[in-house]
């Protein structure tokens, strides 16, 4: 071993007697071990609520979406298509029609309901959305069968206003969607009543209380009559082999599609906000519990430096015998180091088995947990926030050691002797 960091070490813990030094680099030790735990622990945890949102919401949302930038929407939806679905990592493409409508049952007043209209190709939406595979009751047919075209809506609109699909001998029940533009026709037109498309309805689906309630699906070329976009669509959802890969596919569509006529727009774009918001609170919260390793940092430059004032005579000696400044220095470093080493492996060990025990076995549940999704905290260890967690407590840990090892390097060694002879 190196005899400096032999010297560091033997500095660092004394087998013959446990001084108040010892006591405080310990404590230095245990707050920078605390710190990093608090860390880890925190981070998994908005790391574990990050994912969950977006695992929800990219179960609605595609992982790539292309719209319009033109009014009116896209009128060569088949061959965007094409050029997407020639891309590897894309394997499900479907083409959309989105607007919003008055949702109206039987004429009646009580239920004028403003709904968002998505028109899609159920075989086609299976493969991007779990709005399909989540239709529990009935099921997601929207083509015409006797006449009248499907829709699917929302259990919570279903629920609230009594709407069902047909079986055991009871009919479906039907209802009417009125869009803005058609309402808008009638009133300055004074035509009379506008005409209402009517819908039978096929199915309810449940995602979420939101979507539930504001969403509704019909067949693409009924939202295409109802809407007037002719053959234009409003956009095309794509779902590919790994969200990982929505930011190559962005670029690789930017490429190869006109930016004057699409956007390629990426899950977390569509849902900017939301997750900007997340990650500011994530290392809003890396701020303040950094915060915790500071204050040990500053305690081990108290506790270096009375190492070195206890130490003076040694490092007269150690000088006289030929060890330069530069290896003094290192010396204290090297104490520095091992100090963060030991309190930042400690935490690591802390941090990561408490993380670990509650992915595990939920130890902790959250508060009115029949209100949400999940019963406890969720938890995702990311490996780049640990390397990041030990990279910053190992470096402060090595800023507070610099000023003990250049006070110590400073020392003359006649001085040193004299004074303590």
């Amino acid at each position: 071993m190196d005899y400096r960091m032999r010297i560091a070490q033997r500095y660092l813990v004394s087998p013959k007697r446990v001084s108040l030094i010892s006591v405080i680099t310990g404590i230095s030790m245990t707050g920078v071990a605390l710190g990093v735990a608090a860390l880890i622990v925190v981070l998994s945890v908005m790391n574990g609520f990050f994912s969950f949102v977006r695992d929800m919401l990219v179960s609605i949302d595609p992982h790539v979406r292309i719209v319009s930038v033109e009014t009116g929407g896209l009128a060569n939806a088949d061959s965007v298509t094409a050029v997407a679905l020639a891309l590897p990592d894309v394997q499900h493409a479907s083409a959309y029609v989105e607007g919003k409508a008055l949702l109206t049952h039987n004429g009646s007043s009580d239920m004028n309901v403003v709904v968002i209209v998505r028109g899609v190709e159920p075989e086609m939406l299976a493969g991007v959305s779990s709005v399909v595979s989540q239709t529990d009751f009935g099921t997601f047919r929207l083509e015409r069968q006797e006449g009248r075209a499907g829709i699917v809506l929302g259990m919570g609109l279903g629920q609230r206003y009594n709407l069902l699909p047909g079986g055991g001998g009871v009919p479906a029940s039907e209802v009417g969607l009125l869009s803005a533009a058609a309402l808008e026709r009638t009133f300055t037109s004074l035509l009379g009543a506008p005409p209402v498309s009517r819908f039978a309805v096929r199915g309810l689906y449940q995602l979420n209380h939101v979507y539930d309630n504001t969403h509704v699906f019909i067949d693409l070329r009924e939202a295409q009559r109802l809407f007037r976009t002719q053959h234009r669509v409003t956009g095309i959802e794509l779902r590919l082999t790994s969200l990982d890969h929505a930011d190559a596919v962005q670029r690789a569509l930017q490429a190869q599609l006109d930016p004057a006529r699409y956007e390629v727009l990426t899950w977390y774009d569509l849902q900017r906000s939301l997750y900007d918001v997340m990650r500011l609170e994530k290392w809003g919260a890396s701020a303040i519990l950094i915060l915790i390793v500071v204050v040990a940092a500053f305690n081990i430059i108290g506790s270096l430096t009375m190492v070195v004032i206890e130490k003076r005579r040694d490092v007269g000696v150690l000088q006289a015998m030929g060890v330069s400044r530069k290896n003094i220095r290192r010396i204290f470093l090297y104490e520095g180091l091992l100090i963060g080493s030991l309190g930042t492996g400690a935490g690591l060990i802390l941090g990561l088995g408490l993380a670990w025990a509650q992915q595990q076995f939920g130890l902790v549940p959250l508060a009115n947990a029949e209100s949400f999704l999940i019963s406890s905290y969720p938890v995702v260890i990311e490996w780049t926030d640990v390397a990041a967690i030990t990279a910053v407590a190992m470096g402060l840990c090595l800023l507070a050691a610099l000023y003990p090892a250049y006070r110590a390097a400073a020392i003359q060694p006649a001085e040193a002797v004299k004074v303590d002879g």
